[in-house]
């Protein structure tokens, strides 16, 4: 008896000490966070320069998430994914990363919301009204989504972040007669995958000590203030933004981080050139946005009739070759693009009847590879591009940032723009002559340098450079540099409407919808000027492994008996061996 008194003594003291180890085990994982990250794709584990960039934080960060409340499923999941981003943020920035999730203006009067939604709007905040249909329900509800946060440090002016992924993603469809529908599921998949760049950029941003400078290039023809008017907003948010002019003195990259050439229209003279090629033998990095050949829509629409796109005579040609690309003479068309709007006839009042019509000279451009700057973009829209073609330079790396679609084609020099050729292309359906792949229309290019005066100069000359400089005259790159050729400069220029003024880039008059031109230009000048090495978390791409949802239906009745009476009738079995159990060992 006292031997079976001993042993369930000793059953209830194991028991007391599980649990006391149990609570003790809960209590510090209060305390201690840590995870090992077991995905094919590392989509837990943070880039190494994110890391650093936190553990270097000093001084307090304050992060307001906007995206809480009742939320859609697919929002719920990227409001999660966020929490737990910021979590790992802070316990890597020692505390000094506090955030909250709120919804702003809740407690307030219908006016002062207004008023908090307008402050929060310019600051960059995006507001979303999302329409729910409850299945078996024909009505509709409407719900205000914030998906945006903002990040406050210090005196600075707090950043805002857009939580949404910048790359739509569309379902498989014809790219002439069909309108893309969105994969929403797989857009907001791409919203993940980005939120350690968004918000480790929006950081070192807020953090830097140095802020670089950005000039925009002038004296020869270049789009003036209402052509780039977002191009300054969007930079001039980030940046030291400048105007240098290119007959005035030579660029010092000593000063000007990074120099922006957009869609010039009168030639450059040698003296020019030499200006801008001892600037990049210096170390100065820039961004060409050259349209060889003028072509442009409002001539096209004045005259109703085809027209010749000329070359712009702009004398570029021999240093981009020096430097390993070359701009073609010709006009790139692909079937994947926008749609212009032409007038088709006249209603009863006389008003015309408006329809949109594919227009192969504004091609959708995105990444034919899995390159650092236009990875997890939307499409990009440009406008009358050209080919490009990269040419061997030794000691130059070469990749290709944007592309078209698999249905293009290239229009030679002289190229004729013709509205009747491409109406009776779509209305015959004559679309054999597109068979081409991914033609070029941007391309990085980094490594060291070889000017293209290196020996072309006399001494008296290299002279002149010298005193102007305050430099000796470089014949190549001591140091690595890099260099973005656009062979359309539109990609980073606006349209202007006669009735609201310049629009944003990558938006058309009468398109309601806006391309990723501006997230494409931010991402060339982060890269080209950034030190940090954030710009590679851009790489994540995380697998979107979805259910079938017929099998799901299918099977919905089978997987309620597992996940519901399965695990009853386990812990019924479980009492009766138990206590059976019990009853043979204690003889009770």
């Amino acid at each position: 008896m006292m031997d079976k008194t001993k042993k369930i003594k000793a059953g209830k003291n194991l028991w007391i000490i599980l649990l006391l180890g149990l609570i003790t085990l809960i209590y510090a994982s209060a305390f201690l966070r840590y995870r090992v990250d077991l995905t094919a794709e590392k989509r837990f584990s943070l880039n190494e320069s994110t890391k650093k960039l936190l553990n270097d934080v000093d001084s307090t960060i304050n992060i307001t998430v906007f995206l809480t409340g009742d939320l859609p499923a697919d929002y719920k999941k990227l409001s999660m994914a966020t929490n737990d981003l910021l979590y790992e943020f802070r316990d890597l920035s020692h505390n000094h990363i506090h955030f909250k999730f709120e919804k702003p203006g809740s407690e307030l009067s219908d006016s002062s919301r207004n008023l908090l939604f307008d402050s929060l709007q310019r600051l960059g905040v995006v507001f979303e009204q999302n329409t729910d249909v409850a299945t078996g329900n024909e009505k509709a509800t409407q719900q205000m989504i914030i998906p945006s946060a903002i990040i406050e440090y210090g005196k600075n002016i707090p950043v805002a972040i857009d939580l949404r992924s910048s790359r739509t993603v569309f379902k498989n469809y014809n790219v002439v007669n069909d309108e893309p529908k969105e994969d929403k599921e797989a857009t907001l998949n791409a919203a993940e995958a980005l939120l350690e760049y968004k918000f480790a950029s929006a950081i070192e941003k807020l953090t830097r000590k140095d802020v670089p400078t950005i000039a925009y290039l002038l004296g020869n023809g270049e789009s003036g203030p209402q052509k780039v008017n977002d191009l300054f907003q969007s930079l001039g948010n980030d940046y030291h933004m400048a105007l240098f002019d290119l007959k005035q003195g030579y660029p010092d990259p000593s000063y000007i981080s990074l120099l922006l050439i957009v869609k010039p229209t009168i030639s450059f003279s040698d003296e020019d050139k030499l200006k801008i090629d001892q600037y990049v033998m210096h170390g100065g990095k820039v961004i060409w946005c050259i349209d060889k050949l003028y072509a442009e829509l409002d001539s096209l629409m004045r005259s109703q009739a085809d027209f010749v796109a000329y070359d712009r005579n702009l004398n570029l040609d021999d240093i981009l070759f020096r430097y390993g690309v070359r701009i073609n003479g010709d006009l790139v068309q692909d079937l994947n693009c926008s749609k212009i709007p032409l007038v088709t006839g006249f209603n009863a009042d006389g008003s015309p009847r408006m329809q949109r019509f594919p227009w192969p000279y504004y091609p959708f451009l995105s990444a034919p590879n899995n390159n650092v700057i236009s990875r997890n973009l939307d499409r990009v829209l440009s406008v009358f591009p050209s080919g490009m073609d990269t040419i061997k330079a030794p000691g130059i790396k070469k990749t290709i940032l944007l592309a078209t679609d698999t249905s293009s084609r290239i229009i030679s020099s002289p190229a004729i723009v013709s509205l009747k050729k491409i109406l009776d292309d779509i209305n015959t359906q004559n679309f054999d002559s597109y068979n081409e792949h991914h033609i070029p229309v941007c391309v990085l290019l980094e490594g060291k340098f070889t000017s293209l005066y290196a020996n072309r100069l006399t001494q008296a000359t290299k002279d002149s450079v010298a005193k102007a400089l305050n430099k000796p005259f470089a014949p190549a790159n001591t140091n690595p540099t890099q260099q973005i050729v656009m062979s359309d400069a539109d990609i980073v220029t606006n349209e202007v409407s006669q009735t609201s003024g310049p629009l944003p880039m990558g938006e058309l008059p009468y398109e309601n919808y806006r391309f990723a031109n501006r997230e494409f230009l931010l991402n060339c000048v982060d890269y080209l000027t950034s030190n940090s090495g954030i710009f590679q978390s851009r790489n994540k791409d995380f697998t979107l492994r979805l259910l079938d949802k017929k099998n799901v239906e299918a099977g919905k009745l089978n997987w309620q008996l597992i996940n519901i009476v399965v695990p009853v009738l386990l812990i019924v079995l479980f009492g009766f061996i138990y206590q059976w159990r019990r009853k043979s060992h204690f003889g009770m």
